[in-house]
Order: C-alpha cells, then sequence, then structure tokens
C-alpha cells in the first residue's frame, strides 16, 4: 500500500509539473500553439486537446460556441481547469446574431437563416418532448429568440404573431406579447416575430442555435473545473428524472465536477444539471405510458445501481458562487448524478416566469436521489418553488438559505424516507407554501416560517431508501408520513388566512395551515418540543414546550438589493418563553423506516450549538429561529450574495 501511494503521489506530482495552460483569445488562431503570446481562437480547440493538470484561460470577449470536453481530470487535485481570465468578461453563448430583419406588418418582422448555420443541430426542427412535460395550447420547440437578452414567446402560427395574445400565466404577462413564429424549410429556416415597437435591426437579435455552452457528451468526463464565466442561450430540452438531464453547463454521469463564480442565464429548461445518464432510461414515460411512472423512475434506480453509480464513481460535484437566472425549467437539477453533492453561495432568481409550459420539475433547485447533498448559504427567489428534492434525500441537509417571492413553494419535500435535515432557513415567501412535506423522517431544526405548510402521506408509490451514506438499495416502501422531528422553530401566519385553528382551509382534502396541524392525521408519531407559533400557525397535536401567541402579530418585512435582501423582523418577548435545549444527533434519535441516525454526510454528529451567523448559541435555553441575538422588537438582518 506504501508503494502504491508513493507511485501515485510522483504520478501526481509529474503530471503538475507538465501540465500546460492554454490560452484563448478573440485575436487567437487554432492554429496558433495556444501560449499566451500564441493563442488559440477557441475555447473547444483547447478543449479537444487538454489532459489532466492543464488549465485553459479564456480572455475577455464573446464565444459563440459549444465546449465539449474530450477529457476530464484524474482527481480532484488533478483535474483540467476552465477559468476566465482574471478581471476579465468572458461570454459563451449558444445563440446566434441575427441582423437582416425586414418589415412584414404593423411590428412584425422577419429574417431567413440558412440551416447551414446550426451545424447539423436545429433547434426550431426539435419540439420540446420528454417525460412530465405537459404543452400548453404552443408546439414548443427547443429554441428560442432573444430581444437584448430576454427571451420571446413561440406561438403556433403566424397570425398569432400579427395579433398576439398575453399569456395570463406569465410572471411579466406584458412581456408575453412580444412573440414569434418559425419554419424550418429544406435550406433555410424563416422567423416572424412582433417586437412590438421596437426596430430588431437597432437592438441585439439572437437566435438559440446550440444545444449547451458546456455539456460533455460522453459521460466519464471528471474533475473539471468551471470558473468564471457569463454562459447564456442555450437550446436544452426538458430535463426529468427519467431522462438524460441535459443543461445549459452540465457534468453528464460523471464525478467530480467543480462549477463555480459562472452567471448562468437564458436556457430553454436548465441551467445547471448534475445528472442523469441515457443508460439507466430514457424517456421512460413517453415510450411506455402504461406503466406508473414510480414503476417506471424506479427501474431507472435499479439500472443505474446494476450499472455502478456508487460515490466513488458519481457526483461529489460543488456548485458555488453562481448566479443562476431566466431559465425556463430550473436552475440546477440533477437526478442520481447530484448524489454526495454540495451546493452553496448560489443567488438563484427567476426562474420558470414564462410559464407558457407546464409539467413537473420546475425550481430553484430541483434533485432526484440527493444522497448526502449539502444545501446551504443560497439566496432563491422569484422562482415557482425554491428547493425541491423528490425521492431519495437521504443524508441531506439544507441548512441557511433565504427563501422569498416562490409563488408555489419555498421547500418541496417530495417520497423521502429520511433521514433528511433543514435547519436555520429562512422561509418566507407568503405568495405560496413555505414547506410541502411528503415524506417521513424529516428534521425542521432553528428555522423561521412565514408562510403557509401542508403535510400529507402518500401512499399509492414506493420509493427506495439505502444503507447509510451510500447507493446499496435496503428497501423500497410507501410514504406513510410522520416520523419528523420539529425543534425550535419559529412559525408565523400569513396574512389573509383566516386564523386556521378556527377555520382552516382545505384543500384536495389535505390540511393547508401555517403551523403543523397537518400532521396530526399521520400514520407514525411525530416529535415537536420548543417551538413559536403566532396568529395563524398552529401547534402539532403532540407537541409539548411550545407557546402559542394569539394577541401578537410578528412582523417580517424584505427589501430587495440588487445582490442581497434586507429582512426586517420585529417580534415580542414569546420567542423568549419557550423551553428549549440544544438539538444534537443523540436527541433527534433514529428514523423509522430506514433505521439511521440523523447524522452529517461524513457520519459525525449534529450538534446545532451556533446559529444563521455561526455565533454561539445559549447551552442551556438557545432561542428558537436561526437568530441567536433576535430580540424582542425590531431586529434588521443583511444577507449579501458574493
Amino acid at each position: 500500500m506504501k508503494r502504491i501511494l508513493i507511485f501515485l503521489s510522483l504520478l501526481a506530482l509529474t503530471s503538475s509539473i507538465f501540465a500546460r495552460e492554454f490560452h484563448i483569445s478573440k485575436k487567437g488562431n487554432d492554429a496558433n500553439n495556444g501560449t499566451k503570446v500564441s493563442p488559440f481562437l477557441t475555447i473547444q480547440k483547447a478543449a479537444d486537446i487538454a489532459v489532466p493538470g492543464d488549465v485553459i484561460t479564456v480572455h475577455e470577449g464573446v464565444y459563440r460556441e459549444r465546449i465539449d470536453p474530450n477529457e476530464g481530470g484524474k482527481t480532484k487535485h488533478l483535474r483540467i481547469v476552465y477559468q476566465a481570465a482574471k478581471g476579465e468578461k468572458v461570454v459563451i453563448k449558444g445563440s446566434e446574431l441575427i441582423s437582416n430583419w425586414k418589415p412584414y406588418g404593423k411590428n412584425v418582422w422577419t429574417a431567413e437563416v440558412p440551416n447551414t448555420l446550426f451545424k447539423g443541430f436545429n433547434p426550431y426542427a426539435q419540439l420540446m418532448e420528454a417525460d412530465w412535460f405537459i404543452k400548453t395550447g404552443i408546439n414548443h420547440h427547443l429554441g428560442e429568440v432573444f430581444v437584448n437578452g430576454k427571451s420571446l414567446f413561440e406561438q403556433n402560427s403566424l397570425a398569432e404573431v400579427i395579433h398576439p395574445k398575453a399569456c395570463p400565466w406569465a410572471v411579466d404577462s406584458a412581456s408575453s406579447l412580444y412573440v414569434w413564429y418559425a419554419e424550418v424549410k429544406a435550406e433555410k429556416t424563416i422567423f416572424w416575430v412582433n417586437f412590438q415597437t421596437l426596430n430588431p435591426n437597432k437592438e441585439v437579435v439572437e437566435i438559440s442555435a446550440r444545444k449547451a455552452c458546456f455539456y460533455p457528451s460522453h459521460t466519464g468526463c471528471n474533475y473539471i473545473t468551471v470558473n468564471g464565466f457569463e454562459m447564456t442561450q442555450a437550446a436544452t430540452n426538458w430535463a426529468p428524472p427519467t431522462s438524460e438531464q441535459e443543461g445549459l453547463i452540465g457534468t453528464n454521469w460523471s464525478k467530480g465536477w467543480l462549477i463555480e463564480n459562472n452567471r448562468i442565464s437564458n436556457s430553454k429548461c436548465c441551467g445547471i444539471s448534475l445528472g442523469k445518464d441515457r443508460a439507466s432510461g430514457q424517456d421512460m414515460v413517453v415510450k411506455n405510458p402504461l406503466k406508473t411512472g414510480d414503476a417506471l423512475y424506479n427501474e431507472v434506480v435499479f439500472n443505474a445501481v446494476y450499472e455502478g453509480w456508487s460515490k466513488e464513481t458519481i457526483g461529489s460535484h460543488v456548485v458555488r458562487n453562481n448566479v443562476i437566472f431566466d431559465c425556463g425549467q430550473a436552475g440546477v437539477i440533477g437526478s442520481l448524478g447530484c448524489a454526495f453533492s454540495q451546493i452553496y453561495n448560489n443567488h438563484i432568481y427567476n426562474i420558470y416566469t414564462k410559464r407558457n409550459s407546464t409539467g413537473m420539475e420546475m425550481a430553484g433547485i430541483k434533485l432526484h436521489g440527493s444522497i448526502d447533498v449539502l444545501i446551504k448559504d443560497n439566496l432563491i427567489h422569484n422562482c415557482h418553488c425554491g428547493v425541491w428534492l423528490d425521492w431519495m434525500a437521504q443524508g441531506a441537509r439544507v441548512t441557511r438559505n433565504i427563501f422569498y417571492h416562490n409563488d408555489q413553494y419555498d421547500f418541496h419535500n417530495e417520497v423521502n424516507h429520511g433521514p433528511l435535515m433543514l435547519d436555520h432557513n429562512l422561509f418566507l415567501s407568503k405568495e405560496g407554501i413555505s414547506t410541502l412535506g411528503k415524506s417521513e423522517a424529516t428534521s425542521y431544526v432553528h428555522n423561521l416560517l412565514a408562510g403557509r405548510t401542508k403535510n400529507y402521506p402518500i401512499l399509492g408509490r414506493c420509493t427506495p431508501y439505502f444503507l447509510a451514506h451510500s447507493t446499496r438499495i435496503k428497501g423500497v416502501t410507501k410514504i406513510e408520513g410522520g416520523d419528523n422531528r420539529y425543534y425550535n422553530n419559529i412559525y408565523v401566519g400569513v396574512e389573509g388566512i383566516p386564523d386556521v385553528s378556527k377555520n382552516r382551509q382545505i384543500k384536495n382534502n389535505h390540511d393547508i395551515d401555517c403551523g403543523l396541524r397537518g400532521l396530526d392525521k399521520m400514520k407514525y408519531k411525530s416529535i415537536a418540543d420548543g417551538n413559536v407559533f403566532y396568529i395563524g400557525a398552529t401547534p402539532y397535536k403532540d407537541e409539548i414546550n411550545s407557546v402559542h401567541v394569539t394577541n401578537f402579530k410578528p412582523t417580517v418585512a424584505l427589501t430587495e438589493l440588487e445582490n442581497g435582501v434586507i429582512v426586517k423582523l420585529i417580534f415580542d418577548a414569546s420567542i423568549q418563553k419557550a423551553k428549549t435545549q440544544l438539538v444534537t444527533t443523540k436527541r433527534l434519535g433514529k428514523t423509522i423506516i430506514t433505521e439511521a441516525d440523523f447524522e452529517q454526510a461524513d457520519g459525525s454528529p449534529y450538534l446545532f450549538d451556533t446559529d444563521f451567523y455561526g455565533n454561539k448559541r445559549n447551552e442551556t435555553h438557545p432561542l428558537p429561529g436561526p437568530f441567536e441575538n433576535l430580540k424582542p422588537g425590531v431586529n434588521i438582518f443583511r444577507f449579501i450574495h458574493q
């Protein structure tokens, strides 16, 4: 063993000694040697020849290409690094400029482009068809038309372009009057666009022309770093868990990527993809609609295990410090390939805002199989759903995230058997539901919830669970509900909802509350201790040591900044009256179904003795909610995404 370690160390040292740095410049030439004084013109040229240890530095400019890495790194210390030159703006676009627009009628212009522009992939000839994608009257193609960086709305006919109607579901309904239609001929594609009062020959008009900006065409491209780019306008397909999930940037079934410090926007569907592969199943529901979706996805999971899905081979990616916005389906998505990853300090917003289609999988972060995944310190707002952990979120932790203005859910917890940890989050969306629980064995510790809550079992679907910290399947069963833990949280009722202790809102026979009343009908008993409930929020029937305040209405107010938010909280002295204790792994106990401990991904125990900011908590009487220094009266907290 010692000899092997020495050999590997020498190999890594040798590789680093001979590592090269390639430079890319808009003034370069692919016939050059790629040095700083003789740079390449395209990023792909370097991607074709890079080997583990190499660094590819891209200098300022707009690069209209798809990077398809030929090879990946060998270890987390022996990577292939793609980076923007320090202090320089590097933009990778999946689009092409169109400038030959001719007037067609009132507000309508037309342009023709040769099909050779698309180099074998014409997104206007390919309909979006995938599992759990639902058209709403539009034959959606993968292509988009952009004006000054903003995507327009596709229509089915030229007549609908001439006489546009606003999409009633769009977040910005007025913008849906900017519409387009395209026809693909043998040698050309013709566009008709209603630009309203804009002259397209005086604006920046682009059409998407590539599937992705950075995505390997083959699996197993491990240990790649992508750092500091702006990437935008890719013609990605719908990304369900039963199909290959192609993102504007994606890992394509690999291990150990580091995606950091990027600005990612205007993906037709998904911004960053951490999975899945085609080999375990592709468009399973479309191909076999007679089977249930849960049966087909269980087949995918078992196929992936048979093919070697494990911590040693797949996942363990890091997605950090990115800004992700204006994507049509999801900001970050993953199915199985996301396992053991970390997603932190990202700013994710304006996801699924056009809403001229529908389906599933729409969220700031949407993951299937998020085993031991860490999601922390993210700012997620103005999305359909903030974080949606669906199937097998065993050992995952969601901590210190801020959610607001998400119109469906801040957190959607679907068909998981636990253990799953949510701690020190601010769930502040009043438009939708703070937390939707359709799972078991989830711990909620020191959170602030200022919106509705909803909890119910899923008896008709069976999902897998695993041996702790692994992909070894232990069993498959339905969701009976309950077996949750709720310690030291603050629940605040929502304006406009009647006090649910007197008049609960019921939808589809499921309880919508602002507290924990929905747990009362679950099969498994939950534990709730040390929580504070304000007007409109109700405790669990077996709650102990809770404080239920009916004569004071707290204030939870937001002020948005360009890259952050200021939160104003006004509470009374009730926050100091709950009988609380520090929360530990020992106190949380074992889960019923998975028979596992609530512990961190590395197997170390939880000890919640610090707050959202890392301040030391009172060891005998920690304050409920995320902040140990929360006091009666006015509190101002500032959150900035760096």
